[in-house]
């Protein structure tokens, strides 16, 4: 009988108007955000405070003075030492989507008025990987301001070092380094501001080595994944592990600060950090 058909459900017709991509579920609260929204908010739900990923214009848009941004080094493309199979076509695929050369963007700004060098990992970007050029962009940023006399920010997001790079890319963590110790013998400082993920080589290299390191709320600091570091010692991780404010108790970073409010942060800690 026909009163026993059950009705199609409107959801599950396909509409050719219906435009993907505008909507996203947060994480946290289950609430449907517009891209508009999250835009708005600087890619953070209204509802909770969940902070989105941030990709690079973004952020320096958000931290830079406004038209104070000179990019540094953007020509600078990975080559594929190791041989490694399908490596140049996946970075040709992901230059040609995201618009990008490589998972980080480093150039001259002034915030508050104050010079620095400043640099960008993205994570669409092959998961923000440091391979050679991340490193080397990184290390030629630093240099840039020690020549001219500039503090350093460094924002993280990062899945760790680049395997298709092998040992290559391993050897940006101490090359970074090197000139990150190069900048303090120069007494000009160096904010590190770590966001999710911020994981494996990048943890355990420059990211979490700065003057002043930061962080956004929530966001996932660690070297190994917790799945590893419970396999590998056999214990239970305690609640809260490998995030922000476990990070914060336990004395790796120095402040926890919100989207809303890290360019304040900046502004204040460089017109305190930066020599007359």
């Amino acid at each position: 009988m026909g009163i026993f058909n059950k009705p199609r459900l409107r959801s599950r017709e396909k509409r050719d108007d219906m435009p993907e991509g505008l909507w996203a579920k947060c994480p946290e609260c289950g609430a449907m955000l517009h891209t508009l929204e999250l835009k708005q908010h600087l890619q953070t739900c209204h509802h909770c405070g969940n902070h989105f990923l941030m990709d690079s214009s973004e952020r320096i848009t958000l931290l830079a003075d406004p038209g104070s941004f000179e990019e540094t080094d953007a020509g600078l493309v990975s080559a594929n030492p190791l041989g490694f199979a399908g490596y140049e076509s996946k970075t040709a695929a992901l230059r040609e989507k995201t618009g990008l050369n490589d998972a980080v963007v480093t150039g001259r700004i002034t915030v508050g008025g104050k010079p620095a060098m400043i640099a960008v990992m993205d994570f669409k970007y092959f998961a923000g990987s440091m391979g050679s050029v991340v490193g080397e962009k990184i290390t030629r940023a630093v240099e840039t301001a020690i020549a001219e006399k500039r503090g350093v920010i460094i924002v993280s997001a990062s899945s760790g070092a680049r395997m298709q790079e092998g040992m290559l890319s391993l050897m940006q963590m101490a090359k970074t380094c090197g000139a990150l110790a190069r900048l303090s013998e120069a007494k000009l400082p160096y904010i590190s501001v770590l966001t999710h993920p911020t994981t494996g080589g990048v943890t355990a290299s420059f990211a979490t080595i700065g003057d002043i390191n930061l962080a956004e709320p929530k966001c996932m600091i660690g070297f190994a994944g917790p799945r590893v570091v419970k396999e590998t010692t056999h214990q239970n991780l305690p609640p809260g592990f490998q995030t922000a404010e476990f990070m914060l108790d336990h004395g790796l970073i120095d402040a926890i600060v919100p989207r809303t409010k890290l360019r304040d942060k900046l502004v204040d800690l460089l017109a305190y950090m930066m020599p007359d």
